[in-house]
């Protein structure tokens, strides 16, 4: 089992993408993850003048999830270059634009902003600083819905989740005893739906080969308005209460989608005394955050990591690339994690199922549809 579809330092991955008028930058392509370089490993680095930086979104750098996973590519790329990153980090959204502006002053080369969220003020900083490079995780950059990013000097980081979340759709409805599993999103951004349609996906799709009838509770495709969500991507007493409702709906997997708001479910799903499985988004949570390790079913992973240190490296060596950048199944940028505490539970076929699926995703004999992929 420990062989599933793990995220790779090496994952990398070049596509154009927006949100709208997305066909022919899809055409572009994905690169392939490109070569390890060799060399002493503990040879101090050369120190560079390049000042990387990075802004979070509400969450926080150590939200065991999305902002850690940007954090450590910065920081993993920093040591690298012998440099020590500048960081702001966002309480809520009115901390978007002054943080942005307080990297900028502090003579930051490249900021990295984390998250859809900072689109708007990422674009604006982006035009009223052409001389400082920017990057975005998790949005293309494009507000104006023309196809193209607003600003000649912006990377979209972008992760095509869907992919990946269909497996742990698969793998959930297989896992199920109760025929009900459950989602909910902090908020119902596309970067959080994405990974609901995915999974939503690779139910129907288990329902279709097994003749089954596993519900999916807290997202229809059909129906986005109606998404299950808490209202904001913290921890607290609202994403437990919506983590109860899929509790009295009978569900026996459930996925939050929102940084550290599965730490809530976990509580719920403890307090509950019963068996219900947790799946994580973004990381692997069994290693980020073990309170909840004998929950943990998998995680659907994204490769935050390895593509933010790939970038602030690139731009560090004058390299700087505004093509927007894609992570998928085929080039390790998406995955999912280790059934670990659950490899003995789960069905014995399973494993198998999973890498022929994800052979007919790479190969387009299975579609997954999201806003990334049509």
């Amino acid at each position: 089992m420990e062989d599933i579809l793990r995220i790779t330092s090496r994952g990398r991955a070049v596509s154009g993408i927006a949100l709208i008028g997305m066909s022919a930058l899809v055409l572009a392509g994905c690169a392939s993850a490109p070569e390890e370089t060799e060399g002493d490993s503990s040879a101090a680095p050369a120190e560079s003048d390049f000042l990387p930086c990075m802004i979070s979104d509400t969450g926080g750098f150590d939200d065991k999830s999305f902002n850690q996973l940007g954090f450590e590519g910065l920081t993993e790329a920093s040591e690298a270059l012998g440099v020590e990153p500048k960081t702001s980090e966002s309480t809520d959204e009115s901390d978007y634009a002054p943080g942005i502006t307080s990297l900028v002053d502090a003579g930051c080369n490249l900021i990295v902003t984390v998250g859809f969220a900072l689109s708007a003020a990422t674009v604006t900083a982006a035009q009223e600083n052409p001389d400082v490079e920017f990057a975005i995780i998790d949005d293309a950059a494009d507000n104006d819905f023309d196809g193209e990013v607003d600003a000649p000097n912006i990377k979209p980081i972008l992760f095509d989740t869907s992919q990946a979340a269909f497996l742990a759709g698969y793998a959930s409805a297989s896992y199920s005893t109760t025929g009900t599993i459950g989602t909910f999103g902090g908020i119902a951004y596309p970067t959080v739906t994405i990974f609901m349609d995915g999974f939503y996906q690779g139910a129907q799709y288990y329902n279709e080969q097994k003749d089954a009838d596993v519900k999916v509770v807290g997202w229809d495709p059909e129906d986005p308005d109606a998404a299950l969500v808490s209202g904001s991507f913290d921890a607290n007493e609202d994403a437990k209460a919506v983590a109860q409702n899929l509790i009295d709906a009978d569900a026996d997997v459930i996925f939050p989608v929102g940084g550290p708001i599965f730490q809530s479910a976990g509580a719920a799903i403890e307090d509950s005394g019963k068996d219900i499985a947790l799946l994580g988004a973004d990381a692997d949570v069994y290693e980020t955050f073990p309170t909840y390790d004998s929950l943990y079913l998998t995680s659907v992973l994204k490769g935050m990591k390895p593509a933010t240190s790939d970038v602030v490296t690139a731009a560090a060596a004058g390299e700087f690339d505004t093509t927007p950048y894609i992570g998928n199944l085929e080039n390790d940028g998406v995955g999912i994690a280790p059934f670990h505490d659950f490899e003995s539970k789960v069905n014995g076929d399973l494993q198998g199922e999973l890498d022929d699926i994800s052979a007919g995703i790479i190969s387009g004999d299975i579609t997954v549809t999201s806003y990334l992929a049509g």
